[in-house]
């Protein structure tokens, strides 16, 4: 434990720590396209530049039988999967950077099985969804907008809400704005966080466009996770270099979203699990959403004092499911509890920190995140 303790010293925690293809059947139809194909880059009506991964990069994906539905937003199309019965209570799962919602893939079938229509939402650039190719058609407000209109677009209401990681940034903000939408609110190791006006928390980075060989910040964790914590103390100093997660997603030419989820689960990925995580993304013009995410984070500034205001007045049921063995500072015991401590329907939830689980907790625990989730919504 010595030894790992020095190695996780180096390591770089931060507010959020948070390519494969399938099968190319030429036997296909004419609407086939090769995963490996040249992409083509096409343009909405208002000039911004996107490219659509082909559906045969998900062929055959472990787990995730679903069909891909889509809305039209502004020219580029939101993918989701609607799953369980149509009018079930609805259950909207929002996963954050660099993951998509096959991240959800433990969670769906419990959901749906116990009645509820579960719909997993791919955010802009991510997933199946579309992929502007320049960083600047990227946004904290864009995907904030663009997850309102996708709400309206499908009528949704009565919602119960999970979310994770930027999922949380984004839908806690709708649900801080809008929480007359909202039957419940349920979160894993994440949080609303308000940067005050004009501040902005970290340098930009120099030449996003440029492609440097980097070492991954996160190379030092084993697949198997050891124990960053004895309890709610982490076994080494914090560090946050956000900055350099920063950088890292977006210039790294070595960045891919497989071994990032690799690293931050518990569990050992399969190598068919973390080649379905880089299925959206064949080559680097797909990439742009996944690389300027961590990016937005000095766009929060003035943006959510209202959004928490409204989230702290929420008196409907609230639930935090944390995981035991997230380092960064999403994971973190102060975290969950300063949402347990403000907002008031978070009163007397089973509220919990899960083990054999880090920053992915739904990768790790999502069948017993869902089994908690039907109990919580019970009202168990």
């Amino acid at each position: 434990m010595r030894t790992s303790t020095r190695i996780l010293a180096t390591l770089l925690t931060t507010l959020s720590v948070v390519t494969g293809c399938g099968d190319d059947d030429d036997s296909a139809d004419d609407a086939f396209i090769a995963c490996d194909s040249v992409p083509e880059v096409m343009v909405t009506d208002d000039g911004v530049d996107f490219v659509r991964t082909p559906d045969s990069c998900f062929d055959s994906l472990p787990g995730w039988p679903y069909r891909a539905e889509y809305v039209e937003i502004d020219g580029l199309r939101q993918a989701y999967v609607d799953e369980g019965p149509g009018d079930g209570p609805v259950v909207l799962l929002l996963h954050g950077q660099p993951s998509w919602s096959y991240l959800y893939r433990g969670m769906i079938p419990a959901l749906a099985d116990a009645g509820y229509r579960v719909i997993a939402m791919d955010h802009l650039g991510m997933g199946r969804s579309d992929k502007p190719t320049d960083i600047r058609s990227y946004s904290y407000l864009g995907h904030h907008d663009r997850l309102e209109s996708f709400v309206e677009q499908l009528g949704l209401r009565d919602i119960n809400l999970f979310v994770q990681d930027w999922g949380s940034l984004i839908g806690l903000r709708f649900a801080g704005l809008n929480p007359e939408l909202f039957a419940t609110i349920a979160v894993g190791d994440g949080t609303l966080p308000v940067v005050p006006e004009g501040l902005q928390p970290y340098p930009e980075v120099e030449n996003p466009d440029e492609v440097v060989d980097l070492p991954f910040i996160f190379g030092m964790i084993p697949a198997q996770q050891f124990p960053f914590y004895d309890g709610c103390e982490l076994l080494f100093p914090a560090v946050d270099n956000f900055a350099g997660w920063m950088t890292y997603s977006m210039k790294a030419a070595s960045f891919r979203p497989s071994e990032v989820l690799e690293a931050l689960t518990w569990f050992d990925l399969p190598a068919d699990e973390e080649a379905a995580y880089d299925a959206p993304y064949p080559s680097r013009i797909y990439m742009a959403g996944v690389r300027v995410f961590p990016s937005l984070v000095n766009q929060l500034g003035g943006q959510n004092a209202a959004a928490w205001a409204g989230l702290t007045s929420f008196e409907r049921p609230f639930l935090t499911l944390w995981a035991a063995n997230d380092p960064g500072n999403l994971g973190q015991c102060a975290t969950q509890q300063n949402l347990i401590d403000s907002i008031p329907g978070a009163a007397g939830q089973p509220h919990d920190r899960l083990a054999e689980a880090s920053h992915f907790l739904q990768d790790d625990q999502g069948e017993e995140i869902a089994r908690r989730l039907v109990e919580f919504y019970a009202g168990e």
